[in-house]
């Protein structure tokens, strides 16, 4: 690499990092000088010139120069660049490219905009890589790549040949262009229009983005040179130094060098321009390669920016991530916040795992609430470990708190958390059942209170009903069934919603309570009456009759005094005070007894409704002659034509239903009458392990060539013939050939 002074028929040039120098007059005059890539190498000592001509000067052997004419006639050559074997240049008329190892040139770029003056507007060229070539010229840029020819398309043609992979028009004048990978650096000369009045704006530098018909901007920076209302497209250059980032913008009058930002370039920007939220971001995500700036200085900064704000809350969020497990600025934060007013909104976010701050911070701000948001402070409660503060301290607060307001609910309900984190049961469950809270029952089961509670069932009950008893019931090793009877002695209502679950669950369990239960029953929830009568065996009947006889509870007595026999005595209760003849069929059907169905009649043979009640029922359990005839003639009963087709469909339904399970008797009769006969006809099987009932011996012989005779029974057991009394004692023989 050097640095390379132009003048005519002078080449000298400089080595930036070594002390090798080059230095040499020339005949001829010279506008511009392209070293080869590896002039440094002794090797390589090629450069090529322009002015006029484009010359190739090589040393040879003699280490004397040779010079070659690569290209002239097209006027000045205004820019040459040299890659590998690869030199591109622009003149007058547009940008060629010469390969210097085939010795072809092997493509022509003509300029596009014929209007602009060359030597006002100059030709821009630099190489992104090995094969690609960018050209600038006017507002145009081209991006060509060298590519290899197929063989088969060579004939007369370069090995290669240059493809226009992008082109597109920029919106200022081209001064210079550098690669950046794949983005391309520009440098603009700018003329803007005010008033129709042109005058020349200041140099942009710009880092855009090629792509196949256009570009996209990436960044845009106006560059301050001295005079630069004065110059022209021409003043101004750009270059860079390959394998470095850097850029040189050179003006009549001033170089500025440009160069990359880096992570804490673009952090100082985003501070200046006040964007703390996206610099803490930046610094998070680049926390390995910033070296001027640290995470947690940028948090704080935005945190007082936030609270300069106003934005106390956001401000408060922050501290989480930014002040992270330093307590000491966790606890600065807190009396700054505690300055401005502000401990409510760092409250919900103060650390409350294994490392925390002092209690005396936590308590600070309880009392902060206490005094002006009992909601917020019985949240914070609920939220804070109690070993954050001191508990007892708390309790003191609420407890002064409370002399002030002594039935608020929200203090109360606080103060009995604050009991139970103390394990100060009693007081909590106290606080509990006198606000009806509805965390008692969890209380009571979760700390084992059951003892606590044995005079406090009735406020349970009188609470929640359904689950006090539920409780209660399941923990009847806790508290006993006697224990609550007791306590509930005096509410008999609540008395019985605990011994009907209680029943519920066992019949037998209360058995000692059954009798009290018929009281409470008919006096709270005759419903379940009868079916309570029905499913106790532990109900004295006379008791219950007697009761249920005063109350005058008919259905209750009809069950009773057919449960005690007297069932002449209920039919007629049911046909007298009820009047339901429907009812009253039923009971003689689940009575199933003749004399029954004899009252029913009597009782029914004056009353129509209720004789066409018995002949739309009666015919499947009592021959309907016996009815019709004891009905008086003349009687008009409802519905009479419709009562004796039923009787006479029912009649041929029970014929049929006859008729049927004959054949289907007949039917399984047969059939097992057939399996029985194949069962007997079926052979039996004998064999050695078989022995002979009479004399126990082997039932077959030892010489199976004999012939012999065995008699095997249907029961299985089997004789040899001749062991049998007689043969007249033989009703079944079976014979078994040898």
């Amino acid at each position: 690499q050097g640095n390379v002074t132009q003048k005519f028929e002078i080449v000298q040039v400089f080595g930036l990092y070594t002390r090798e120098g080059f230095h040499e007059n020339f005949d001829c005059p010279i506008k511009v000088v392209a070293l080869h890539p590896q002039f440094s190498k002794s090797n390589y000592k090629q450069f090529v010139t322009g002015g006029s001509k484009l010359l190739l000067y090589e040393r040879n052997w003699l280490n004397r120069w040779k010079t070659s004419v690569l290209h002239e006639g097209e006027g000045t050559i205004s820019n040459i660049q040299w890659r590998t074997n690869l030199i591109a240049w622009a003149n007058n008329v547009g940008v060629k490219i010469y390969d210097i190892s085939t010795k072809q040139r092997i493509t022509n770029v003509l300029r596009d905009d014929v209007s602009l003056r060359p030597d006002m507007y100059p030709c821009s060229l630099c190489w992104k890589d090995n094969q690609t070539l960018i050209v600038g010229w006017g507002k145009s840029i081209k991006m060509c790549a060298v590519k290899e020819r197929n063989p088969t398309e060579l004939r007369d043609l370069p090995s290669r040949y240059v493809e226009i992979v992008s082109a597109f028009e920029t919106e200022f004048f081209i001064s210079g262009l550098a690669p950046l990978a794949d983005q391309l650096v520009t440098l603009y000369f700018v003329k803007e229009n005010e008033e129709e009045e042109e005058f020349r704006a200041r140099p942009r530098l710009d880092i855009i983005q090629p792509l196949a018909e256009s570009c996209e901007e990436i960044s845009s920076d106006a560059l301050s040179v001295r005079n630069f209302t004065d110059n022209e497209c021409r003043d101004y250059r750009l270059e860079h130094a390959e394998g470095e980032s850097l850029f040189y913008i050179i003006s009549p009058k001033d170089i500025v060098v440009a160069k990359e930002r880096d992570q804490d370039d673009h952090i100082d920007w985003l501070l200046d321009k006040k964007k703390y939220e996206e610099a803490l971001m930046a610094a998070e995500i680049s926390f390995k390669n910033i070296k001027r700036h640290d995470v947690q200085k940028i948090g704080m900064a935005y945190i007082n920016h936030l609270v300069e704000k106003g934005d106390y809350d956001t401000a408060a969020r922050k501290c989480q991530k930014v002040l992270g497990k330093n307590m000491e600025l966790w606890e600065n934060e807190v009396y700054r916040f505690k300055t401005i007013g502000q401990l409510k909104a760092i409250s919900q976010y103060l650390p409350r795992g294994d490392l925390r701050l002092r209690p005396a911070i936590y308590e600070m701000i309880l009392h902060e609430f206490l005094k002006t948001d009992y909601e917020g402070f019985a949240t914070l409660i609920r939220e804070w470990p109690g070993e954050l503060y001191n508990n007892m301290a708390v309790v003191q607060a609420v407890g002064d708190q409370l002399k002030k307001d002594p039935t608020h609910r929200t203090l109360l309900t606080t103060l009995a958390e604050l009991y139970t984190y103390d394990q100060r049961y009693d007081r909590a469950l106290e606080i509990y059942l006198r606000l009806r809270h509805k965390d008692v029952y969890q209380l009571i089961h979760k700390h084992n209170l059951f003892a606590s509670i044995e005079d406090k069932i009735v406020l349970l009950m009188d609470f929640d009903k359904e689950k006090a008893v539920d409780m209660l019931l399941d923990n009847e090793d806790k508290i006993s069934t006697d224990r609550v009877v007791e306590e509930l002695r005096d509410r008999p209502e609540l008395l019985h919603v605990y011994l009907h679950k209680l029943f519920k669950r066992d019949h037998h369990k209360g058995q000692r309570y059954h009798e009290r239960q018929i009281g409470l029953y008919a006096e709270y929830d005759r419903p379940n009456l009868l079916p309570f009568l029905r499913d106790s065996t532990h109900c004295p009947l006379e008791k219950a009759l007697e009761i249920c006889q005063e109350r005058n509870f008919v259905e209750e007595t009809v069950f009773l005094l057919s449960r005690m026999g007297n069932c002449r005595r209920a039919l007629q209760m049911i046909m007298e005070e009820l009047g339901d003849v429907d009812k009253a069929i039923d009971f003689a059907k689940e009575q199933d007894d003749s004399e029954l169905w004899e009252d029913l009649i009597s009782y029914s043979i004056d009353k129509p409704p209720f004789i066409t009640g018995l002949l739309n029922n009666i015919g499947t359990h009592v021959d309907p002659i016996l009815l019709i005839h004891r009905i008086k003639e003349g009687m008009e009963i409802p519905n009479l034509r419709d009562s004796l087709v039923k009787i006479l469909q029912d009649y041929n339904l029970q014929i049929l239903l006859r008729e049927g399970c004959k054949k289907i008797l007949v039917a399984d009769s047969l059939s097992l009458l057939q399996k029985m006969h194949r069962t007997q006809m079926r052979g039996v099987r004998v064999d050695d392990e078989n022995i002979c009932e009479a004399c126990h011996g082997t039932i077959l012989p030892s010489d199976m060539a004999q012939p012999f005779s065995v008699v095997v029974f249907n029961c299985r057991h089997m004789f040899h013939k001749e062991c049998l009394p007689s043969s007249g004692t033989v009703s079944t023989t079976t014979r078994l050939p040898a």
